[in-house]
Order: C-alpha cells, then sequence, then structure tokens
C-alpha cells in the first residue's frame, strides 16, 4: 500500500496512517485505500487494533484539494462511500481498536479517532472538529461519536465553536481517555501488548453487545451528513471559508 503501513505483532495489528509528509490528510486516493486497509485489518487474526500516523501528525482532516475535486457528484458519493466504509469498519470491528493521536488531529481525522474504543493522546496533540471554520457540518459520524462522548447540546456547542484544543484540554471535554507524557507510540505499543494478555473474547464481547445496537444510529448520522455537506458545499460561507484558509486570514461569514 502508498498510504498506509500495515504490521502485525502477535496478537496486535498496527495501522498507520503513511502520508506524514502532509500531516496524514486524506484525499481521494488515500481514502480508498483507507477503505481496503480496515478491511485487511478486520480479517486479521489479531485481536487488538492501533491506528496511528507516522510523521508530524495523526490526521490533519481531508485535504483541500479534496474539496475541488468533489465538486463532481459521482467522486463526491465515491468518497462518501469510502468514509462509511472507515469510519463503521473500525467502530463494528470484531477487535479492540486504540487510537494514537499525535500533532494535528482535525476534522475528519478525529471523527475517523472517535470511531475507535481507546483513544490515547500525546501531551502536544492539537485536536479540533473545525468544519465550522469552512463552513460546513462534522462527517465520518463526528456527530454520532460527539453525542456519544458529550451528549447533545455540550456536542452541539463544540462543534459550533471548532476550537482547537490541547490534550489535556480534549481530555477534559472526555474526548480523549489517557494523555500520555512519553512516546505516544511506544505508549500505544505496550498498552496493545498489556490488552494482548487480557480476556479478550470477552471484552470485544461487550463491545458487540453495545455496538450492535448503535450502529444504526451512525449510519442514519452519517446519511444526513452527506446530504448536508453536499449541500453546504455550495454556500456562500463555505466558499469564503476555504478562501480564507487558503489566504491566511480570518473569514468573512455572512450566514450565506
Amino acid at each position: 500500500m502508498r498510504f498506509f503501513q500495515i504490521e502485525p505483532k502477535g496478537n496486535v495489528i498496527h495501522l498507520r496512517l503513511n502520508r506524514g509528509e502532509k500531516y496524514n490528510a486524506l484525499h481521494v486516493e488515500m481514502l480508498q485505500e483507507f477503505a481496503e486497509a480496515v478491511t485487511v485489518v478486520k480479517e486479521h487474526k489479531a485481536q487488538v487494533v492501533v491506528i496511528s500516523g507516522t510523521g508530524q501528525g495523526f490526521c490533519a482532516g481531508g485535504d483541500l484539494k479534496m474539496m475541488k475535486e468533489i465538486g463532481d457528484s459521482k467522486i463526491y458519493e465515491q468518497v462518501m462511500n469510502d468514509i462509511e466504509t472507515v469510519v463503521t469498519t473500525i467502530y463494528n470491528m470484531p477487535k479492540v481498536v486504540i487510537a494514537a493521536l499525535h500533532g494535528p488531529v482535525v476534522g475528519l481525522g478525529l471523527s475517523i479517532a472517535l470511531a475507535a474504543d481507546y483513544i490515547m493522546a500525546d501531551a502536544n496533540a492539537r485536536i479540533s472538529m473545525n468544519f465550522i471554520g469552512i463552513g460546513l457540518v462534522p462527517d465520518g459520524g463526528g456527530h454520532f461519536f460527539l453525542e456519544q462522548r458529550l451528549g447533545v447540546h455540550h456536542a452541539k456547542h463544540l462543534t459550533w465553536q471548532g476550537q482547537e484544543m490541547r490534550a489535556k484540554e480534549a481530555f477534559d471535554h472526555k474526548l480523549v481517555d489517557i494523555v500520555v507524557a512519553r512516546n505516544i507510540h511506544e505508549e500505544a505499543d505496550q498498552l496493545a501488548w498489556t490488552w494482548s494478555q487480557r480476556p479478550l473474547k470477552s471484552m470485544i464481547a461487550t463491545k458487540e453487545i453495545y455496538h450492535q445496537y448503535k450502529i444504526d444510529q451512525l449510519l442514519q448520522y452519517m446519511a444526513k451528513e452527506r446530504q448536508a455537506q453536499w449541500t453546504l458545499r455550495t454556500s456562500e460561507d463555505h466558499k469564503e471559508g476555504v478562501s480564507a484558509f487558503l489566504e491566511k486570514r480570518k473569514p468573512d461569514f455572512n450566514g450565506n
């Protein structure tokens, strides 16, 4: 694979986003490969999965280049299908999934991380669900996962604010489960090894009991996100948000 590394280690399998020179920002081809990669991992015999990123960040969200590519409805539907495959496969995988976060964890990157069962974050990780900054709504099941962790009221406010948080603040908001001071990859490796020595069939059974009743709700949320994103991408505020980002200035939104 070009954009991913898959490395089995006994009863643990590592899945690494491997576009580190671009902070693992996701584009059309990378999302296609991501959908293939999670399927490979799902079928592997290992019972613990660690998802992480190479380079200086876990995932900076969607590559802005992709914003132009998805103007074509066929490409848009393909992208959303791949996103849905990635997220639902991680969420429903009959394994324990750990997300190890460092550097930027933004937008779709955060949605994907939230699909995991346990989230570890480097103390210097920078975490945000900043779709609002470009006039869009969270996708990749972001609404569902924020509601699960925060409740509807706080999930709305966090989505509307779109602020960047360091790992400790994200922990205080219950978006991550632990903040580590040492090397995040080593810490995740150690936790995965420790869990690989536990009664994993029991742990996975608990996951399946909870998640089997939630998967339909996740799919419903993602269908609404797909519709909303397609509509909002033609809004004046979205166009202004993208222009402001590229020009490195504060956007001038007008509510249209």
